[in-house]
């Protein structure tokens, strides 16, 4: 029996009886056999780490004179960014493939004609390991920053320069742009839209146009696939005094900006409705940090500036404790806590909804543990599949 995972984090809503993952501890002795395993319950305290973090960050916020510097030119801070790292600070993300088989179906051979948008590609990791495994000739991958100096590396990546199948082209365009879509993208040509850790990097008034781009680009019936901060990641609980910009909008000490997602309000963008019970799929696990890996994580005090995929040793304990226990601290009396005020009206420069039905909505948390220095992390991300209705709009955007 392989060692590597074969089963997305979250699963097909649709599904009889969708479970939450494929892997069960039931004997002890096998706990090393796995790098995780499903089912664990999160820290016991963390419910009193999310009051103490958000209280001491409401009591020193950004001051208001100082938010429009973060929120003009974000693009800016993002060039200094991958300036700074440019190809070595995210790892290639290979997970895609597990979480979303609609894009390994798009590099077969025989998948036709197939266009695949990654938005917000940074320096490619999302793009090059579809480019890698590809087969199918007839693939385009196209890839977008705001970020000049992204498109700049992905441009001079080897691949990119001589694609072993199929074909990519890289520029610069901005997912909320009022100017409408990139030269030579016409409007519904596009199968499959790819957003890793994006919108967090938006502010919230720019959520509206982003989600009019995306609309408008995609093929009726295309598809979004979608990872994200969740809310009470350990990267929000670890913010300092003077990084609260809003409610679950900080800046980071590289002046990029993230908010953290609810999965209501992820799908009350996309469909203008929160989730229903039935769409929510919850997974949890529990593994052993190798001290060797990401050691900023475990040992700095400052928030981690990205999303990190580690690739740690495991270790887990069973359990049937329901995650339900452990929801995040809300004002229960209002039943619209915790959404942003943005998504409880009509999205600004946004057609109506409904826009898209939701096909998988899913929180997968993630708890890793430092042995050596007596550490455990939470981690939650928020993933989503999202398919364009059928009936276009005509809605065009007011600038």
């Amino acid at each position: 029996m392989s060692d590597l995972k074969s089963t997305s984090s979250v699963l097909d809503v649709t599904a009889d009886k969708p479970p939450f993952g494929s892997r069960f501890l039931t004997d002890e002795s096998q706990v090393w056999t796995q790098n995780a395993w499903d089912h664990v319950p999160p820290p016991d305290d963390q419910v009193e780490a999310i009051n103490t973090s958000l209280a001491r960050q409401r009591l020193a916020p950004v001051p208001d004179d100082d938010k429009p510097k973060y929120n003009e030119k974000p693009a800016r801070h993002w060039d200094n960014f991958y300036k700074m790292n440019a190809s070595n600070f995210f790892r290639n993300r290979k997970w895609l493939h597990n979480e979303f088989p609609e894009l390994v179906e798009a590099t077969l051979p025989e998948a036709g004609p197939m266009t695949v948008v990654e938005l917000g590609c940074g320096v490619g990791n999302s793009v090059f390991p579809l480019l890698a495994s590809n087969k199918n000739p007839d693939l385009q991958l196209r890839a977008y920053d705001y970020s000049t100096h992204a498109v700049k590396l992905v441009q001079n990546n080897e691949l990119y320069i001589s694609p072993p199948v199929g074909s990519i082209h890289a520029a610069v365009w901005d997912l909320t742009s009022p100017d409408g879509l990139p030269a030579n993208l016409q409007p519904e040509s596009v199968d499959v839209v790819i957003l890793v850790f994006v919108f967090s990097a938006l502010h919230p008034d720019e959520w509206g146009r982003a989600i009019a781009n995306i609309h408008r680009m995609l093929k009726p019936g295309g598809l979004v696939v979608m990872r994200d901060y969740g809310r009470h990641d350990l990267t929000q609980l670890r913010f300092k005094a003077g990084r609260l910009l809003d409610e679950n909008f900080y800046i980071r000490g590289d002046k990029t900006r993230v908010y953290f997602f609810e999965l209501d309000e992820l799908a009350m963008l996309f469909t203008g409705s929160k989730a229903l019970p039935s769409q929510i799929t919850d997974r949890t696990t529990e593994e052993v940090e190798d001290d060797s890996i990401q050691p900023s994580l475990a040992a700095s005090s400052e928030p981690l500036s990205r999303e990190v995929s580690p690739t740690p040793q495991a270790l887990s304990r069973s359990s049937d404790l329901l995650l339900s226990t452990i929801a995040p601290v809300t004002n229960e009396g209002n039943k619209n806590s915790g959404i942003h005020a943005n998504l409880l009206k009509s999205l600004a420069n946004c057609p109506p909804h409904p826009l898209f039905t939701s096909e998988q909505l899913g929180v997968d948390r993630r708890l890793l543990v430092n042995r050596k220095r007596q550490l455990k992390m939470y981690r939650v991300w928020m993933q989503g599949k999202f398919r364009k209705l059928a009936a276009s709009s005509d809605w065009t955007a007011s600038t």
